[in-house]
């Protein structure tokens, strides 16, 4: 007889014996042709610029941890709102538990305002472009071919 838990274990084990079963599946099945072409990094149907890790502008780390700043800031504001709404609690305390509630909240979103303003003073949320680098591709196929290709769906356009 299995517990609740044996059921999940067996779940567990089954999706991972399918995920491998249909990887195997997929590994024989699909064809293996790779080119120079085939392999270069894909950039929307563009050339690539150089290589991928010195394209990667730095200003990205930063506005992301900004961005979780004000995310951890939600996660603090929605409880203490469920808190700060509770009429009953209000009552208990005379009405002294809403004010320093408001007090310390406000604290709260004043310390971010200001950390915010202080990035932006700074300049860390000014957006640097970097300088292009001109790829060196040496492909097999004609400079001259993917120009006529180009002509031809721009025409269509």
């Amino acid at each position: 007889m299995l517990t609740d838990f044996g059921y999940i274990l067996l779940f567990i084990i089954a999706g991972l014996v399918l995920l491998g079963v249909m990887l195997t599946i997929a590994k024989v099945l699909r064809p293996n042709h790779p080119n120079e072409e085939k392999l270069t990094t894909y950039e929307s149907g563009e050339d690539p610029m150089g290589n991928a890790n010195i394209q990667f502008n730095v200003r990205f780390y930063v506005i992301a941890l900004i961005f979780v700043l004000f995310e951890v800031e939600l996660l603090f504001l929605f409880p203490w709102s469920v808190v700060f709404g509770n009429e009953e609690l209000i009552r208990q305390t005379d009405g002294q538990w809403g004010w320093f509630a408001m007090a310390e909240m406000t604290v709260f979103i004043g310390i971010l305002i200001f950390g915010l303003a202080y990035a932006w003073a700074k300049g860390y949320l000014d957006w640097v472009r970097p300088k292009p680098q001109v790829p060196e591709i040496h492909s097999p196929v004609p400079a001259d071919l993917y120009q006529k290709v180009n002509e031809k769906y721009s025409k269509k356009a």
